[in-house]
């Protein structure tokens, strides 16, 4: 069971709230009264379905170790947005997160240790992972808690720690700095429903607006399990003719092709995720326009990232791209490969540049907009 907080930081603004609350018909048990909402002139409450579901994993968060006043309703968030990309894989990996979006993401390459994958992850943006929320989807090794230490960090989520790793965390006199972090244990990520088909334990996705009226949704589920998932993008142009891209994505393009596809899955929208051997080069987010997203996540990727030369690299977009524009950008960046949904009315054009510049470019027949 969680760790109770202290009473003054139960809500802001003295503002209680109740032991149990029921939404369309499901009754839900508080867990923790939060240090506060969005905004610390937000009360706000952590909340668990009381009679399951079978498949909870954040409802049985345990606080391990907690700086004054406990957590927010943005770091819960922010755990929330970083397993909905690991629980796409096995290996280590790692998301480093900021106001609800990675600032980067990381899988275990080769035979790296957990804490190269972390260092991966942190150095796709080390400015914006300042203060971040760091989760992984395997039991943290006290060589990563080291690393983790090292650094401002708000707060740590794994599904368990390593003899030692707990340690030095508590150890304040070595890191002064990180006197406020929380350290999190999250049960069972693999639980998680991830593709199309799997149990859902009846979740939906509820936003509340301004006057409480809801719209509840289905929660976003893929069809791309894996690289075999991934069609060779094909259209149809203006005469009629068929078109399709000339090149073929290589095995290890296609690994980081669907690698930035599951990361953008939990990238505030329009998203654009750049990739390269299991980590991301930059994260674009929150962007109104393609073109835009694109040239964000470029120039993220060459001043934060220290990637130098994007050549080789791969591109996911989480709409489709409606010009050419993006993909003679992306070609003049170095962009070897390109995973996007299509369906634009001009993605033959986008095609041709494609083939005139010789990037692979697949389609996955879905979207994967977030905009959370």
């Amino acid at each position: 069971m969680p760790k109770k907080l202290s009473s003054m930081y139960f809500t802001a603004g003295g503002r209680k709230f109740p032991d149990t609350v029921e939404v369309l018909g499901v009754r839900y048990e508080k867990l923790e009264d939060l240090r506060y909402g969005t905004n610390p002139n937000q009360g706000a409450a952590f909340y668990r379905p009381a009679d399951g579901p079978a498949g909870a994993v954040i409802g049985r968060l345990e606080i391990l170790k907690t700086g004054k006043g406990g957590l927010s309703q943005t770091n819960l968030e922010d755990v929330h947005h970083a397993l909905g990309i690991l629980k796409y894989f096995d290996r280590h990996a790692c998301a480093v997160m900021k106001h609800l979006n990675p600032s980067g993401a990381a899988v275990q390459f080769g035979d790296e240790p957990q804490a190269e994958v972390y260092r991966k992850a942190r150095d796709c943006d080390s400015r914006a992972a300042f203060g971040s929320v760091v989760a992984f989807n395997t039991p943290v090794t006290a060589e990563t808690a080291e690393e983790i230490m090292a650094t401002i960090v708000e707060g740590v989520a794994a599904p368990g720690y390593e003899p030692g790793a707990l340690e030095i965390f508590g150890d304040f006199e070595r890191f002064k700095r990180n006197k406020q972090l929380r350290v999190m244990r999250v049960p069972e990520i693999g639980r998680l429903p991830r593709f199309e088909g799997d149990e859902t334990y009846g979740v939906k996705e509820i936003k509340v607006l301004a006057d409480g009226s809801l719209v509840v949704a289905d929660p976003f589920l893929t069809t791309i399990r894996s690289p075999q998932d991934l069609r060779p993008a094909s259209t149809r142009n203006d005469s009629g003719q068929e078109l399709a891209c000339a090149t073929a994505p290589s095995p290890d393009q296609a690994r980081d092709l669907l690698f930035a596809w599951y990361v953008n899955f939990n990238v505030r929208s329009n998203g654009v995720v750049i990739a390269s051997q299991g980590r991301t080069l930059a994260v674009g987010t929150g962007q109104q326009d393609r073109v835009g997203a694109v040239e964000q996540a470029l120039a993220k990727a060459v001043n934060y990232s220290g990637a130098g030369s994007l050549s080789g690299a791969a591109l996911a977009s989480d709409g489709f791209f409606p010009f050419r524009d993006s993909i003679n950008i992306c070609a003049k960046a170095g962009i070897a490969s390109i995973i996007q949904p299509g369906g634009s009315l001009r993605d033959w054009e986008v095609i041709e540049a494609c083939n005139e510049h010789g990037i692979a470019m697949v389609f996955t027949g879905e979207r994967c907009f977030s905009h959370h």
